[in-house]
């Protein structure tokens, strides 16, 4: 993964609110079911809320750089309410990272 690149940065930051998501599912569900200690599920909460900001506004400068269309951006938004959403979503994310490449590779 291409860190550098505008899409490199959205990928990982979406792979990790994903996790951060998924992690915070669970603590949730363990606190109800069997009384964990909220105090993670808080910290959790914060960190991931945090991620989710991050990856909200890494979705907008995807948007201006790679001129987006808006439904693509919207997408890209809504897939991070669902907790394995930024997954699905990095499939069509990297098929887009590897057409730049290769874009550029024949430049």
């Amino acid at each position: 993964m291409n860190f550098t690149s505008v899409l490199g940065r959205l990928r990982l930051i979406g792979l990790i609110e994903g996790i951060s998501y998924i992690i915070l599912a669970v603590l949730s569900i363990g606190t109800r079911l069997w009384d964990w200690p909220v105090e993670y599920r808080k910290q959790v909460g914060m960190l991931h809320g945090l991620l989710f900001v991050l990856y909200c506004l890494a979705v907008l400068h995807a948007w201006i750089d790679r001129k987006w269309p808006f439904r693509r951006a919207f997408v890209a938004g809504l897939v991070s309410l669902l907790p394995i959403g930024t997954f699905v979503f990095d499939a069509s994310l990297q098929k887009e990272q590897a057409e730049m490449a290769k874009k550029h590779s024949n430049n």
